[in-house]
C-alpha cells in the first residue's frame, strides 16, 4: 500500500481567486525520499499541508479530490488523528515548540499517545543522540538559537517513527554539518524503517544526492516527476532558476547534469575537465584587506566583547572586529556559535558582560522572523515610501495591501523597509539574521542586489555559502563564540568541505573560484586565448 496518494486534488484558500493546487495526482511509496521543488508560490507548502491534513481542516477553503495517508482519508481524519502516522516540520519552528524544556518537547507527542514512561525515555534519548541535541535536553526552549530550535522541532516530528515525514525547508536554519547530518538521519529512516519522506527545499544542492525522486511544482501543478538527474535535465530547459550551481557548471562545459559533488567531479574527471589542485590567494590578500580596514573609520566595532549567561554558558568570547563603511560581510558558523547574539550586541539589544561596542550611528537589525516587525493593517503605515522603494516594494501598488497578505519574500522586504526607516535617520550599519529563509534562488539574488545598493555597511548572518558568495566581500567565521577566520570571501569559502559553495567543492578550491560563472569564464580563457569578462553571479 502506498504511504501517500493524491487523486485529482485541487485546492483554493478562502477568498482566493485562483486555486493553489490544480489536479494533482501522484503516489509516494514506503521508503521513498522525495524532494519537492519549485519557485516561491508554486504550491509546494500547500501540497505538504494537504499531505498532513492541515488542508483543508485547518485552513478551510475549497477542496476537491482525495488524499490518503497510510490508508487514512484526510477528508475523514483531521490533523490530530493523522499525527500518529505523519510527522511534520514547517518553516517556522518557533510556532511548533510548545513545551518549556527540550526533553518535555520531545516527549510530549509520545506521552499524549499513551506510550509507557520507559518507551518515552528511550525514544527521547535515541532521537536526541541522532540529532546531536542531547546536551540541550534540559535547556529551556526559550534560550535556544534558531537552528537549535529547528532541530528540536525536527526531533519532535521524528521521535514517534511515523510512516511519513513532511518537512518544509528543514535545513534553512541549520549549519552545513547539521544539514548533512539531518539528511543522513532521513536516509537511515528510509532504510531502517521504510519511512517515506517529503522534503521541500530551495537549496537543492544540499539534498538532491540523497533523493530517490524529485517532484517539481509550477503554478500549482506537477511540472516534473523524475529522478534527480532527470529533474536537472528538465530544469535546464524549463526552469533554469531551479538548476543547482553544479548543474550550471556542468552544462556550461557541455556535460550532462549530475546530482551531488561526487558525481559532478567524476563526470569532469572522466572528461578531462577537472582542474588540479587549489590555488589559494595566499596571506598577502588578507593582510592588504586588514590594512585597508585599519585605516578606515569604523561603522561598527567590537572591542573584546564577552557575553556570558547566568546559567553558565559563554556565548561570545573576546570578540574584536571592525566593519568599515560600505563593507558587505557574511557572518557564518555552526548553530550556537554566537552569530545572532553578536548581531544583537551590535544593535544594542544586548549589553556585553565585558568589552564594548562602538558605532558611527544607528545600527538596524532584522531578526529571523519578519512578522515580528509588522504591526499595522496597511503597508504604507509600516514604513516610509522611500524605505519601501529602497527595499524593492513599489510604494504605490503596495500601499493599501495588508502586510499579512504578502508573500514570504515580500514580507521580508517590508520588514527590511521597517528597519531601514526614514532617510534622515539612515543606518550606519544594517545587520540581518538569516534573511534568506524560505526564499528561492531568484529571491535570494534579488536580495543580494538590494543589499549591494544600500549606502551603509551590511552584516548578514547566514548558513548559505551560495548567498554569501553572491553578496559578501568578507566572511567572518565564528566557533564557540570566538572569531576563528576573517578574510576575503574567496579565501574563506574556497577549498572547504562544509563552509564552501558547491562549485568550490567540485573544483577543490581551484583559484578560489566560488560560482559557476567564475569557473566557466576562467576555464574558457586558456582555450579561447582572449580575456573573458567574469559575469556577475
Amino acid at each position: 500500500m502506498s504511504v501517500l496518494e493524491f487523486d485529482r486534488v485541487s485546492y483554493a484558500y478562502p477568498g482566493a481567486d485562483h486555486p493553489v493546487l490544480t489536479d494533482v495526482t501522484l503516489t509516494v511509496e514506503p521508503g521513498e525520499l522525495v524532494v519537492v521543488a519549485g519557485a516561491s508560490g508554486a504550491g509546494k507548502s500547500t501540497f505538504l499541508r494537504a499531505a498532513c491534513g492541515l488542508v483543508p481542516h485547518f485552513h478551510g477553503g475549497t477542496f476537491a479530490g482525495r488524499v490518503t495517508v497510510a490508508g487514512l482519508d484526510t477528508r475523514e481524519h483531521g490533523p490530530g488523528a493523522l499525527s500518529g502516522v505523519v510527522g511534520v516540520l514547517f518553516q517556522d519552528p518557533e510556532s511548533q515548540v510548545v513545551m518549556g524544556t527540550v526533553r518535555a518537547e520531545l516527549a510530549f507527542g509520545l506521552e499524549n499517545r499513551g506510550h509507557s514512561a520507559a518507551a518515552v525515555a528511550r525514544s527521547v534519548e535515541e532521537i536526541a543522540l541522532a540529532l546531536r541535541i542531547a546536551d540541550l535536553l534540559d535547556r529551556s526552549t526559550a534560550e535556544l538559537s534558531g537552528g537549535e530550535l529547528q532541530r528540536v522541532a525536527l526531533g519532535a516530528a521524528l521521535v514517534g517513527r511515523p510512516a511519513l515525514i513532511v518537512l518544509d525547508e528543514p535545513t534553512s536554519q541549520l549549519d552545513p554539518v547539521a544539514g548533512d547530518e539531518l539528511l543522513g538521519l532521513l536516509r537511515r529512516c528510509n532504510e531502517d524503517f521504510d519511512t517515506a519522506i517529503l522534503l521541500c527545499e530551495h537549496r537543492l544542492e544540499r539534498c538532491l544526492a540523497a533523493a530517490d525522486r524529485v517532484i517539481a511544482f509550477a503554478a500549482g501543478a506537477v511540472a516534473c516527476d523524475s529522478s534527480p538527474e532527470g529533474f536537472l535535465r528538465w530544469a535546464g530547459v524549463a526552469a533554469p532558476t531551479l538548476q543547482t550551481p553544479g548543474a550550471r557548471l556542468l552544462a556550461g562545459l557541455g556535460q550532462a547534469p549530475a546530482a551531488g559533488v561526487k558525481r559532478a567531479r567524476r563526470r569532469l574527471r572522466d572528461a578531462g575537465q577537472l582542474p588540479e589542485g587549489p590555488d589559494s590567494p595566499g596571506p598577502a590578500r588578507t593582510v592588504a584587506s586588514r590594512r585597508r580596514r585599519s585605516r578606515s573609520p569604523a561603522a561598527l566595532e567590537l572591542h573584546g566583547v564577552w557575553h556570558e549567561l547566568r546559567s553558565g554558558p559563554v556565548i561570545l568570547r573576546d570578540v574584536s572586529l571592525r566593519i568599515v563603511p560600505g563593507e558587505r560581510v557574511a557572518l557564518m558558523g555552526r548553530n550556537g556559535a554566537g552569530k545572532s547574539t553578536l548581531l544583537r550586541h551590535a544593535a544594542g539589544l544586548l549589553k556585553p558582560t565585558r568589552g564594548r561596542v562602538t558605532t558611527a550611528g544607528r545600527v538596524g537589525l532584522l531578526l529571523q522572523n519578519p512578522n515580528d516587525y509588522l504591526v499595522h493593517d496597511r503597508v504604507a503605515d509600516e514604513a516610509p515610501a522611500v524605505a519601501l522603494a529602497q527595499a524593492g516594494l513599489d510604494p504605490v501598488s503596495f500601499a493599501e495591501r495588508h502586510p499579512r497578505d504578502l508573500s514570504g519574500g515580500e514580507r521580508q522586504r517590508l520588514a527590511l523597509a521597517v528597519v531601514l526607516g526614514d532617510e534622515a535617520d539612515a543606518a550606519a550599519a544594517l545587520c540581518l539574521d538569516e534573511p534568506t529563509r524560505g526564499m528561492d534562488r531568484g529571491d535570494k539574488a534579488a536580495l543580494a542586489r538590494l543589499l549591494a545598493g544600500l549606502p551603509g555597511s551590511v552584516v548578514v548572518a547566514t548558513h548559505d555559502p551560495e548567498f554569501a558568495a553572491g553578496f559578501a566581500d568578507r566572511v567572518i567565521l565564528l566557533a564557540d563564540g570566538a572569531v576563528i577566520a576573517d578574510g576575503p570571501v574567496g579565501e574563506v569559502l574556497a577549498g572547504g568541505i562544509y563552509f564552501a559553495t558547491e562549485t568550490a567543492r567540485i573544483l577543490g578550491g581551484w583559484k578560489s573560484i566560488l560560482t559557476p560563472e567564475e569557473a566557466l569564464a576562467t576555464l574558457a580563457r586558456p582555450r579561447a586565448g582572449i580575456p573573458v569578462q567574469v559575469p556577475t553571479p
